[in-house]
Order: structure tokens, then sequence, then C-alpha cells
């Protein structure tokens, strides 16, 4: 009986920390629906005079990325901004053939009076947080722009972001992600429907309240004395854009959310470039929770920003729960219909079925925000959720081992997400050199945690005395997609 009362205790946290994640998550999109009431006045860039048009660092920090580097440089080049106020560092780490056609092309725009540079390394030491920060001393920009190889910004950027600057408390203004490739595919629809999340729901329900918010590493644009008044770039979490960003608010100064201002890029369409950047994001999250942590709590911010942000960076920590409550789920199916004297505490438990109903509701909105509304939509997103659901689920076991070594402090290194240039299923990834050949044990364990649930859907015929217990069978049909999905998708794509 102990052990039982173990699995209930765990089980019954897991469920109550999910339940007050998805209180916040509601709090955020009452925040999100009440600043779409807010008429903002966009400010304009006055070009009249050269010299007052502020100077513009542009930073690229790339490594081996041969598949897309023309495109980058070719969108960049066309940004519609002075080119007198304006430099171009290419943060170029690369050790494969990539760095030759980099440097014939950058010479190419040389010619055309673009003032851009190559900027090499002799190592990678802080990988992307040290390529940022070497590009840092040299930078002649008094605001300086980040985008990543996969980010397409379109030509007015510049103009529709540096004006925020004219309120001298702002240290970054960050924009939202697009996505080219949004339709490829199944993984890169669930992709796009977690990312619209964040960049909706998320970014406008804590910046529109004053709590702190974050850099997403690309698509944005810093203050340069935000940046060396946080302290500069530092390399010690696998998202030092994260740790930058509250660093820099815990120093008071302002972020700037551009919902509006939409960055095109590229989502991964292969799962173990999905995988890779999942578990860096994750693990990422954690690293910095231990960083923060104090930081937050002793600051005199207010005692709600403090909570938000706490809860930011435990984000990822919510997949620790989901796998618990998914893993336990089918213990606890036998445990309910082998003590009859615990038939009370199930029925208080079934309320938590509400932390669902409320995902639904916030996703919603962010669903309508892009697609738009009506009965039909309403339709497509209740397929949309529960895939997204699933295959969440299907990632909780990888997310997991990420959280868990960010909180015991396990060092391993930046492991960058291969681009592929890939807008249609014409395109063709499968001879892209920088894929993953070789599945992880990870894989193997996801494979048999789907026979496991598939095991969990047989049990509910099964178990009591009346005919079986169906209350667990849509979860653990949803967890054995999931885990399916994620273990097919790894073995068959090569991940």
């Amino acid at each position: 009986m102990v052990l039982e009362y173990i699995i209930i205790t765990v089980y019954t946290i897991s469920l109550v920390l999910i339940l007050l994640y998805a209180i916040a998550q509601l709090n955020l999109l009452i925040n999100y629906l009440k600043a779409q009431k807010k008429k903002e006045n966009t400010p304009i860039l006055d070009l009249s005079d050269i010299n007052k048009v502020p100077y513009v660092t542009i930073q690229l920090p790339v490594y081996n990325e041969l598949y897309v580097m023309e495109r980058l440089l070719s969108n960049i080049a066309k940004l519609d901004y002075p080119h007198e106020r304006l430099e171009i560092q290419v943060l170029d780490d690369s050790t494969d053939e990539s760095v030759d056609s980099t440097a014939v092309q950058i010479k190419e725009l040389q010619k055309t009076g673009l003032d851009i540079q190559h900027i090499r390394r002799e190592n990678r030491q802080g990988f992307k947080a040290g390529a940022l920060k070497e590009g840092l001393k040299t930078a002649k920009g008094e605001f300086i722009a980040i985008f990543d190889a996969d980010f397409l910004p379109k030509e007015n950027w510049l103009l529709e972001t540096v004006p925020y600057f004219k309120n001298p408390g702002i240290g970054v203004v960050q924009t939202r992600w697009g996505h080219i490739n949004r339709n490829y595919s199944t993984l890169t629809k669930i992709q796009a429907f977690a990312l619209d999340a964040h960049f909706t729901l998320e970014q406008v329900g804590r910046n529109s309240q004053g709590h702190f918010i974050n850099f997403n590493g690309t698509a944005g644009i810093w203050r340069k004395e935000c940046i060396y008044d946080a302290g500069n770039w530092e390399g010690d979490t696998l998202t030092e854009d994260l740790d930058l960003s509250y660093r820099a608010q815990l120093k008071n100064w302002k972020f700037k959310y551009l919902e509006n201002v939409v960055t095109p890029a590229e989502l991964p369409v292969v799962i173990s470039a999905a995988r890779s950047q999942q578990f860096r994001w994750n693990k990422g999250g954690a690293e910095n929770f231990q960083k923060m942590l104090k930081r937050i709590i002793t600051s005199n911010i207010p005692f709600k920003t403090k909570l938000h942000g706490t809860l930011h960076l435990l984000n990822s920590s919510m997949f620790t729960c989901i796998f618990l409550v998914a893993v336990l789920s089918i213990p606890m199916l036998y445990i309910k219909n082998e003590y009859a004297h615990l038939k009370i505490y199930f029925l208080v438990m079934s309320f938590f079925i509400v932390s669902t109903f409320i995902f639904f509701i916030c996703y919603w909105f962010m669903y309508k925000r892009t697609y738009g509304g009506g009965f039909w939509n309403f339709i497509k997103y209740i397929g949309a959720f529960f895939a997204f659901f699933s295959i969440a689920m299907g990632f909780s076991l990888h997310n997991t081992i990420a959280v868990l070594e960010g909180h015991l402090g396990k060092k391993s290194e930046f492991v960058r997400t291969p681009k592929f240039n890939i807008k249609s299923l014409k395109d063709s990834w499968k001879n892209n050199k920088y894929i993953r050949k070789r599945p992880s044990l990870h894989v193997i364990i996801e494979g048999l945690l789907a026979l496991y649930f598939a095991f969990g859907m047989y049990s509910a015929f099964t178990v009591g005395d009346q005919g079986g217990d169906f209350g667990l069978f849509p979860f653990h049909l949803m967890l054995f997609v999931g885990f399916g999905y994620v273990f097919f998708k790894s073995i068959f794509s090569k991940a």
C-alpha cells in the first residue's frame, strides 16, 4: 500500500502543478484580450536628416549553414535602410565548405557599397553567445539587430522596429516569428501551433502588463548600451537569449514586443532537427531557472511579475509533470479499481480535466488570430489541438531528460538546428549533410512507451467489475498516438 500512496502523491502533485500552469495561461489570455482593445500609435523613423538616423549593426551568427547562406545574405542585402548608417556582421563559426561560398558572396555584396564584414573565430568558445559577444567588440551600431540563418526579414523591418527606441528606456524590440513552411507536414504544423501560442498569448500577455518576456534569439533588435549594462552575452546556458533578457529586465530595461511585425522563418522539417531544437530550448529554460530564480525573488519588481517570471522559467519543466502523469496514469487506473475507499479521491481528481479545457480555450484565441474564426475553422482547430497535444506528449520523455539535465547542471554542447531551405513537398531534405543518421536510445524507449500506452487502452476493457473503466482511454489513446508518431518518424526519417 505504501507504493500506491507514493504513486498517488506524485500523480496528484503533478496534476496540481499542471493546473496552476493552466491558470497562469488563462491569466495571460485575459491580458492578451485586454491588449487587443488598446490602440497604439506607431512611431515613424525620420530619414530626412541622415545624421540623425540611428546607426544599426546587423549580426548574423552562423555555423555550417550551407543550404541557406545565399538566401540569408541576399535577403539581408535588400533591407531598406540608409547604407551609410548600416553595418552587417556575418559571425561565421563554420567549419565546412560554406565558409568559402559565403566569403565569395560577401565580396560581391561589398562591391555594391554595402558595409558587410565576414568575421571568423579560431574556436567556438561560448557558441552563439560567444560569436555575438565577439562581434559586439567592433560593432559600429547604436542598435544591434540579430537574425538566425533561416530568417527572412521584410525590406521595411528596420523602419518598423528602430523608431521604438525613441523611448530611452527600451532595451529590446522583438518581432513575431512567421513560418514560410507552416503547412509542409504534420510536424511543421505542430511546431507552428506551439510557436504561435508563444508569440501571441505569452509574449503579448506578459509584455502588455509589464511582466518579463524574452528576446527570442533572433528577429529582434537590442540597444547596445542595454547589452553592456546587463553584463553582455554569456554562454553558460543553452539559451543565452533568455539569460540576457532576464538580466536586462532586472536592470529595469523595458522590452517592446511587436505582434504585428512578422519575420518569416523556416521550421525544421525532419524530426531530428526538431528534437535538437526542443532539447536546447527546454534544457536552457531549466538552466536559466537555476541561474535566475534567486535574482528574481530578491529583486524589487512587483510580486505578480515575480510570479509570472518564475512560471516563465519553469515552462519547460511542465514536461516533467506531463510525463509523470502519463506514466503513472496506468497504475492509477488499477489503483482506482482495487481500492474502493479511494472513490471520493478519484471523484475530486476528475476536476483536473479543467486544465485541458483551459488550454483548449487559450489556444483557440491564438489559432483564431492566425487562421480566422468561424465554424469550420473551429472544427479544424479541434483536430489541430488534439494533434498538437498528442505529439507534444510524445516529446515529453525527450524534453523531460533535457529539463532534468538543466536543473542538475549537466553541461552539454550547443547543438545547432540544421536548416534545409525547404518550402514545399517538392523539395527534398534526404541528402542534407547535417542530419543525424543514428537514432538515440531515447527513441527506442519512446517506442516502448507507445506499447505501454497501448496496454493502457487494453486495460480500460479489463479492469473493474462493471465491464471496464474508460475514463482514461482518450488520454491513453493520445499518448499512444503521440509516442508512436515520434518513434516512427524518428526511425523512418533517419533522425
